[in-house]
């Protein structure tokens, strides 16, 4: 596990606005400054919860097609790979599915386990789903779209660092629709 900011360091970033804190990452020149923030297509689905702060936990997902029969991403692994993030968590999916959103991984299981495993929401390129259900554990979702199927969702990867649109948090980050 990297170096973890205490509890009361990471709470103070819900305080600023998400453009805020990213003026003040690129003082710092830790990255270019065309890389490390989501695209302007992934929008806060419940807004009335505030910001979320935490540490990404990365996967990736398909679901346009069925899985094939080679390498098959355990769900056990990826849980574990999960809880080696420190707390709190944010689930950072990319949807690899060309158009994206063709399937959804988020709903009211995922959204169960991945609290469970200590996640406070997630963020993906792709869909989410179950919105009543979710709202009301508490869970947030940052998403590009709201849709209604599974398809053959599955995990691709995971513990990599997202790409490009979705390329925002190894370390604390913030998140607050703006």
């Amino acid at each position: 596990m990297e170096h973890s900011l205490l509890p009361q360091e990471v709470e103070s970033l819900k305080r600023y606005s998400t453009p805020t804190l990213s003026n003040a990452i690129e003082l710092f020149n830790l990255r270019p400054r065309n890389t490390g923030f989501m695209s302007p297509d992934i929008r806060c689905i419940f807004p009335d919860f505030g910001v979320m702060v935490g540490y990404a936990s990365t996967a990736t997902i398909m679901a346009e097609q069925p899985e094939n029969g080679g390498r098959r991403t355990s769900r056990y692994d990826y849980w574990k790979g999960v809880l080696r993030v420190a707390a709190p968590r944010i689930a950072v999916i990319q949807d690899l599915d060309q158009p994206t959103a063709i399937g959804s991984f988020w709903g009211e299981v995922n959204g169960n386990i991945h609290r469970a495993l200590g996640c406070v929401g997630t963020v993906t390129n792709g869909g989410v789903r179950d919105l009543d259900e979710v709202h009301s554990m508490g869970f947030h979702f940052f998403a590009s779209q709201v849709i209604v199927s599974h398809a053959y969702v599955h995990l691709v990867d995971f513990g990599g660092g997202p790409s490009r649109g979705l390329d925002s948090c190894r370390q604390a980050w913030s998140f607050d629709g703006s």
